[in-house]
């Protein structure tokens, strides 16, 4: 617990400077690190051991991701992306609750495509296509992160009926009540702050609560089928950076898509 509250510590202030302080080209081109970073790690659930393996892993997710940024830049394009990225994490709930069925490498490397490249896109157009971008983004961070605090403290004091025992025994139902509550206080923040719908936006909110739960065991269950606790070690107590990015990943695309239905964002 010390070294996760340490770490959170020092990674706050610096996306903070990162939102709001670097130019937009600077911003969208480290989200993109960030995403072959987490293909690297991802590379790992596949089985492929090698560094040249998985740098070619990477590589193709990159080149993936430049092409949709391309093909997203058109308004009716980025909306049947949201709509088939959302479909797809409504699968990937169906998947879990079937685990350990059906599950193999390469069902595990084609859906390292689905989560990571739609969550680049995803990412990237909430920064550069509202003015609001940079707090947006920050504040569907916000709420995924509320998510996570809340069901992990709810689940510790309260947590007896297990969510999905063969992907994460930890995660219990009794956690995810605690943290929609907790991203709900989130959420009727950031409406009075964005002068919003207050039951529109902590709606939204709590939809996007939801899937990041989704987006959080659905990297657990290829951890698992890989057997591996984290996907990688690069943040102190918490793992990989697939292990942080993994709820946001599944969220970015109905938050953006939802903040199109509130009129803030094209979509």
């Amino acid at each position: 617990m010390k070294a996760r509250v340490l770490t959170a510590l020092a990674v706050i202030p610096v996306i903070l400077a990162v939102l709001f302080l670097l130019p937009r080209e600077g911003v969208i081109s480290l989200l993109g690190l960030l995403l072959l970073i987490a293909a690297w790690e991802w590379s790992g659930f596949i089985g492929v051991k090698s560094i040249a393996a998985r740098g070619a892993y990477a590589v193709v997710v990159g080149l993936m991701m430049v092409a949709l940024w391309s093909w997203g830049r058109s308004e009716s394009n980025l909306t049947l992306l949201l709509w088939l990225t959302l479909a797809w994490w409504l699968v990937a709930a169906v998947w879990v609750a079937s685990f350990p069925g059906k599950v193999n490498a390469t069902a595990a490397a084609l859906c390292g495509f689905l989560v990571l490249i739609p969550a680049w896109a995803s990412l990237g157009r909430l920064y550069i296509w509202s003015p609001d971008g940079p707090q947006l983004l920050l504040m569907m961070l916000l709420v995924v992160w509320a998510a996570d605090i809340g069901a992990f403290f709810s689940g510790k004091l309260f947590g007896r009926v297990k969510l999905a025992p063969r992907v994460s025994p930890n995660k219990t139902w009794e956690g995810v009540f605690g943290g929609i509550v907790a991203a709900s206080l989130v959420a009727y923040v950031g409406a009075r702050w964005f002068g919003l719908d207050v039951g529109a936006f902590v709606s939204l909110c709590i939809a996007v609560a939801a899937l990041s739960i989704i987006g959080d065991l659905t990297v657990s269950m290829f951890k698992r089928y890989a057997g591996l606790k984290d996907s990688g070690e690069l943040f102190p107590g918490h793992g990989g950076l697939l292990d942080r990015m993994d709820s946001v990943a599944a969220a970015a695309p109905l938050f953006l898509l939802g903040l199109g239905w509130l009129g803030m964002a094209t979509s």
